[in-house]
């Protein structure tokens, strides 16, 4: 199982990758681009591989660097998922609220990620295509239901109208630095637990068994 390392330069100071997964034609690189740069096309154009966009946020005092990786959803690129989500902290796994088959799709990422990664990196179900309220397929509350069922939040959002955008990456920011602080804690408890039983062994003496009965007794041997 890979292990993503999170980079903590400083105190408050993060960096994490964030991978987008889904189907084609969803809107991962319509989210991705309205969130990073404010700009929104129409027209669908299919990502090929995957793309990468930086993002630089701030969360009371933390800092966070964000490496978001958008992955193309054609099945014919299926196959290279894991070279781009191997390592990530977060994954967005996005599906078209007016596309059922999108979401089923999403099962399968999930899965894929939960034998790549385990609980390593925190997951958000994100309904993207608010803005298509009136033609949804996907019921929000069973996308909801799902999303517990994997231990993942739920998010909907609109890249069209930019709506939810800020608030996901506020999210999942706050929870990849809440995980990244509740492994330090864990590490450094059994870091303590490790020297304390080492030292324990370190304490133990080797007593001559002859000389300690003399020594109760008062007597001396020769």
């Amino acid at each position: 199982m890979e292990r993503a390392t999170t980079s903590a330069s400083s105190e408050g100071e993060f960096r994490f990758k964030v991978v987008l997964l889904g189907e084609g034609a969803v809107g991962k690189s319509s989210l991705m681009l309205r969130y990073v740069e404010d700009k929104f096309s129409p027209r669908h154009v299919s990502t090929i591989q995957a793309s990468f966009l930086s993002k630089r946020l701030d969360l009371g005092d933390n800092h966070v660097d964000l490496d978001i990786w958008d992955t193309a959803g054609q099945e014919k690129y299926h196959a290279l998922g894991p070279i781009y989500y191997r390592g990530s902290h977060g994954a967005l796994l996005i599906y078209d609220i007016t596309d059922k088959r999108s979401f089923e799709k999403v099962k399968i990422w999930v899965r894929e990620l939960q034998r790549a990664l385990g609980e390593t990196a925190v997951l958000i179900v994100v309904g993207n295509k608010l803005d298509l309220e009136s033609e949804r397929t996907v019921d929000r509350t069973e996308a909801i239901q799902y999303a517990k069922s994997v231990n993942a939040e739920y998010v909907e959002t609109s890249a069209k109208e930019n709506l939810g955008l800020a608030d996901l990456f506020e999210k999942i920011s706050s929870l990849m630095i809440d995980k990244w602080e509740k492994t330090r804690e864990i590490s450094g408890r059994t870091s303590q637990n490790s020297s304390s039983s080492n030292g324990s062994r370190r304490g133990i003496q080797l007593v001559d068994e002859q000389n300690d009965a003399a020594q109760r007794t008062g007597k001396c041997c020769k």
